[in-house]
């Protein structure tokens, strides 16, 4: 079911799906979205994960049904997010998944709090995202132009081509949530990206973890994931041919299989 919360300061939007056999001690597989996208960018997954896990999504600050607070945003502040929306679910631990920004959130929750997390799987996301230069172009753009001047741009580097001729239904779904995020949601979620660099953090992350990327993202490519790889000790990774920025959709069953794969050796 879909519902709200108050959190860290905040109304987060999130939704809970069940494991398929009803257990409620199935542990909890947490989704993390991407810029400019909401919890439903998931949905290709959702089937696959809840046949051995609970399954929890949540709007990322600024996106979705999530509040958009004023002020300057990090990716810290959405980390307590996090912290925050588990404790009001009484939820203890999870294996956290995250796409893009989203990866970079699971990054330092796994640095800060280890506690909270039992397994990390990164998907298409980097430690540090340079340059500015490009983030502040894009800041200007949809402050005086709106977000739909960035979609069509956006698009074509979350998909391979052919997939966008191929697959309107599911792209043309990915654009309805970019023309739905809120200016202001943008602009704070890429400020915090532009300035982020985690890079010296991560050989702090002791959770298992899974790197995904698909071959031909331009905006994570697969030397972003390489970086992510060789300083997590004991990660794995995972190059998905044919693929984008969201692989998790024009590549959905190799990805799901990869990402099952690696949650069911995990246990509990």
């Amino acid at each position: 079911m879909t519902t709200t919360v108050s959190a860290n300061g905040i109304t987060i939007n999130y939704h809970r799906d069940a494991r398929k056999d009803g257990a409620a001690d199935a542990p909890v597989v947490m989704l993390s979205n991407s810029l400019m996208s909401s919890y439903a960018m998931w949905d290709d997954q959702i089937e696959a994960l809840s046949e051995d896990f609970q399954v929890l999504r949540y709007d990322t600050r600024g996106h979705g049904g999530t509040d958009t607070p004023l002020g300057v945003y990090s990716i810290d502040v959405m980390v307590e997010d996090v912290v925050g929306l588990l404790d009001a679910l009484g939820i203890d631990r999870v294996h956290f998944v995250g796409l893009s920004m989203g990866g970079m959130i699971g990054q330092l929750l796994a640095v800060k709090h280890p506690e909270r997390v039992m397994s990390l799987c990164l998907c298409d996301t980097a430690c540090h995202m340079p340059p500015a230069a490009l983030w502040d172009e894009r800041i200007k753009t949809a402050e005086t132009k709106g977000v739909e001047a960035l979609s069509e741009g956006t698009l074509e580097r979350w998909f391979t081509e052919p997939f966008r001729m191929s697959e309107t239904a599911a792209v043309n779904r990915i654009r309805d949530m970019i023309l739905v995020t809120g200016v202001q949601g943008f602009v704070n979620c890429a400020a915090a990206i532009r300035d982020m660099n985690q890079c010296d953090l991560l050989t702090r992350i002791t959770a298992s973890a899974l790197v995904i990327v698909g071959e031909d993202d331009p905006s994570c490519p697969v030397s972003s994931a390489e970086i992510l790889h060789s300083k997590i000790t004991g990660s794995r990774l995972v190059t998905l041919k044919n693929a984008a920025h969201l692989p998790n959709i024009e590549q959905k069953n190799a990805f799901n299989a990869a990402l099952t794969g690696f949650l069911n050796e995990q246990g509990e």
